[in-house]
């Protein structure tokens, strides 16, 4: 009898049906006295979203995690869900969906290993480290026999880790390689260190940004942990949705999720608010990682200059370098953030199609796209904000 075939896979419609301390030996097992590599991943995060109703029935998000068990020892688990659209992704499969359903298939219902509205780079495949290889082969396989089984059309990982995306290429799945902007922490002591770093008209560009946004007329607070109260989830729900409404259409948060974040997740989360004449009228929320702070919604309820640049990506700076921290993911998209001293960096995801002609269309498509944005992320970096070295500064 093979390894594989010792460990049993269990489907889970909840997270009630898997201890909280199960979960998080598995999807966070560096987190002993300290933060997680990142939170999404947590029982407590994954939790909040459907206690709040932001996954499960009505959302096109519907929770079939795994657990993998060897006898009584929980050694992998993973959060699937079960998808009727491509919203709440940002690695974006709608060609996909498109040309499959233009060919006679149904592309939904489809499978999607990932964090719910969560555009953020961390482990997806939750093994313990004794158990990584064979764990990680059993979540893969189960997840794709779960989909065939179904006569679903396709099974996705999105935003895994490099190394989950080299391992699952040799599982059989397809790579796939998109880009997001990073601010990376080069030991700076404070933010005119970084500032120094840059070419003098992109330094002069930020200094300008930072006055106009202080000089407001108003003040800043930036908040974490204990120091965040309900009534602060009150103004960034207002702000949220407005940004939901304009960009999905629907925000993909209930407001429940910000009082189940208070109560679970505020050590997790940085939030930083503009008040004016005694109002709040923008914020940022981001999540704080072991060495990453992840920069997630923005909103605002009255425009000033350069606020957005201000709240979302210098105050994040800030945060990161007071608190030693090596990166900032400033979340999906935005080229604007190059020339903030945000670098282009790729990410990773992995596909499974049970049609075999399509794959093997989809196969083709994905590697011109690879070396696409390779090409891309060599480009934009050539545009970075950031000195060139002269020869002699070299030697």
């Amino acid at each position: 009898m093979s390894k594989e075939t010792q460990i049993e896979i269990k489907v889970l419609t909840s997270l009630s049906q898997i201890p909280e301390t199960e979960w998080d030996r598995c999807a966070c097992p560096e987190a002993v006295g300290r933060a997680p590599f990142d939170p999404f991943t947590t029982y407590r995060f994954l939790k909040a979203l459907e206690d709040s109703q932001s996954v499960g029935p009505g959302t096109g998000w519907t929770p079939h995690y795994l657990q993998a068990k060897r006898g009584d020892d929980t050694i992998g688990v993973a959060p699937l869900y079960g998808k009727s659209h491509s919203q709440g992704e940002y690695i974006f499969d709608h060609n996909f969906a498109q040309a499959y359903e233009n060919s006679g298939g149904r592309y939904y219902p489809k499978l999607q290993m990932a964090v719910p509205h969560t555009p953020a780079t961390g482990r997806r495949l939750l093994v313990r480290p004794e158990h990584q290889e064979i764990a990680q082969s059993a979540l893969v396989q189960a997840a794709v026999k779960l989909a065939a089984e179904n006569d679903l059309s396709s099974l996705h990982i999105t935003f895994c880790t490099g190394d989950e995306a080299e391992a699952g290429a040799q599982m059989g799945l397809m790579p796939r390689r998109s880009q997001q902007f990073h601010w990376i922490n080069n030991g700076y002591r404070n933010f005119d260190d970084f500032l120094a770093s840059l070419s003098s008209r992109k330094r002069k560009n930020i200094r300008k940004e930072r006055r106009q946004a202080q000089n407001f007329g108003g003040e800043f607070e930036v908040l974490t942990g204990d120091e965040i109260e309900p009534h602060h989830w009150d103004a960034f729900w207002v702000f949220y949705q407005d940004t939901g409404a304009r960009k999905w259409g629907t925000p993909y948060l209930t407001r429940l999720f910000f009082d189940e974040a208070q109560a679970h997740l505020r050590r997790d989360m940085l939030l930083v608010l503009a008040k004016y004449e005694g109002r709040y009228i923008a914020g940022a929320l981001n999540f704080i990682g072991q060495d990453t702070l992840f920069g997630r919604y923005w909103g605002c309820t009255e425009d000033f200059p350069c606020l957005h640049f201000e709240l979302c990506y210098y105050q994040a700076i800030d945060f990161a370098i007071a608190q030693g921290l090596q990166r900032v993911e400033a979340g999906a998209q935005g080229a604007h953030k190059l020339a903030r001293g945000y670098l282009p960096v790729a990410t990773h995801s992995l596909h499974w199609f049970g049609d075999a002609g399509f794959s093997q269309a989809v196969a083709r498509y994905l590697e011109a796209e690879r070396d696409a944005v390779d090409d891309e992320i060599n480009v934009l970096t050539s545009y970075g904000p950031f000195k060139t070295v002269t020869r002699e500064e070299q030697q």
